[in-house]
């Protein structure tokens, strides 16, 4: 298993704030806490941002995605909205969570609650090679749903941009 270091710095305020960390050994992601001033409610089909009251130094060569947290999006309908976000390198930065509310209910955060992960990965760093062509494949332009699976909806080869 590959391992990092990371600089982490809690804001002034935020030193009762849980710093992230893996909840079971087989854990990819990190759960990241809510920094509330005061108990807060995201209402159905809003949006908030909360603030996590941390900052990191992610490497270069390195991103940390932030994710939706399975359990609060399965029993609440709460989702992080451009998940994975991407926290780059060269942020420095409060982490902040784009919750969304899909769920029926307001959904009620307070200081230390744990609403979305962080995952730390590699990535790589394209060089375009423009070819007139590109090498053939069995899919070639199928777009979503063409290897199967459901029957119902578009074929393969009718859809751009992966559609």
């Amino acid at each position: 298993m590959d391992r990092v270091e990371i600089e982490i710095s809690r804001l002034p305020g935020a030193e009762d704030i849980p710093l992230p960390r893996y909840m079971s050994d087989g854990a990819s992601g990190m759960d990241l806490c809510a920094a509330v001033d005061s108990p807060t409610a995201v209402e159905p089909g809003r949006i908030a941002l909360v603030p996590t009251g941390i900052t990191i130094a992610v490497p270069e060569g390195f991103e940390a995605q932030v994710r939706s947290r399975s359990g609060l999006a399965l029993r609440c309908g709460v989702f992080v909205l451009n998940s994975p976000g991407t926290i780059d390198s060269d942020y420095r930065g409060e982490i902040g969570i784009i919750l969304g509310n899909l769920g029926g209910e307001p959904f009620r955060i307070e200081r230390g609650d744990r609403i979305a992960q962080l995952v730390v990965a590699r990535v790589s760093r394209v060089e375009w090679a423009e070819a007139a062509a590109l090498a053939a494949t069995d899919r070639q332009a199928g777009g979503f749903g063409h290897t199967g699976g459901h029957s119902g909806g578009r074929g393969g080869g009718q859809g751009g941009a992966g559609l």
